[in-house]
């Protein structure tokens, strides 16, 4: 899933003849918190409703107004994971996109990043979730996708995390199926460590059916 694809069709960018109340009004219609500045094709930077308020001339043309924020932006070749990675360290709420001849084509809102997101890993799509943690030299993708396989489910999603500082791998697994007593037969057997497990209305560890619903709720806002 590229940034070409994901470009919104309705949210304006900002002209630096623009005031700062045109911005926030934008802002408040479409519930985001930064918006672009371009001009004929040429992105300025990305000015946020902190750098207006901060300001405290909000009528005054948004050329006047320095910017907290350079030009972040990707390009529209670039992955969901490289949009995800910059929304979230720059905690934005849009992502501006560039061609190859760094000309603006419009940017991509952290709703629909993260409908998107939700898409590729399936988390619409009822099924169980069980959670191993393993050392990074037990991790074995194509063992861990044959035990599944072998207890007659399949993996709809995967991902891997390591806390900082910690030496052990968290692999979170999203299943086809809520029924989740083979598989766990399966990985007891083989001796890994299940770390958690959520299976629809069948609920076995009650941390993960929290984090599990908060982040279906945070990603149809």
């Amino acid at each position: 899933m590229l940034a070409k694809e994901l470009i919104s069709d309705v949210v304006p960018a900002l002209k630096t003849s623009d005031s700062g109340l045109d911005a926030l009004n934008w802002m408040e219609v479409f519930r985001i918190s930064h918006l672009p500045i371009v001009n004929n094709a040429v992105f300025l930077g990305l000015i946020s409703d902190i750098d207006i308020y901060d300001m405290n001339t909000a009528d005054e043309p948004l050329g006047n107004h320095t910017l907290s924020y350079d030009k972040p932006y990707v390009y529209e070749h670039q992955h969901i994971y490289d949009i995800i990675e910059l929304a979230s360290r720059l905690k934005l709420t849009v992502v501006p996109v560039l061609n190859k001849k760094e000309e603006y084509q419009g940017l991509i809102t952290q709703s629909e990043l993260l409908g998107k997101f939700a898409d590729l890993i399936a988390a619409h799509t009822p099924g169980g979730i069980v959670e191993l943690e393993l050392l990074p030299r037990d991790y074995s993708l194509s063992e861990i996708a044959r035990i599944v396989e072998d207890a007659e489910a399949k993996i709809l999603s995967l991902y891997v995390s390591q806390t900082h500082g910690d030496n052990l791998f968290t692999v979170a697994i999203k299943l086809n199926r809520t029924d989740l007593s083979a598989v766990l037969s399966a990985f007891e057997r083989y001796e890994y460590s299940v770390k958690t497990t959520y299976a629809g209305n069948d609920l076995y560890d009650d941390t993960v059916k929290k984090n599990y619903d908060s982040l279906m709720r945070y990603l149809t806002m």
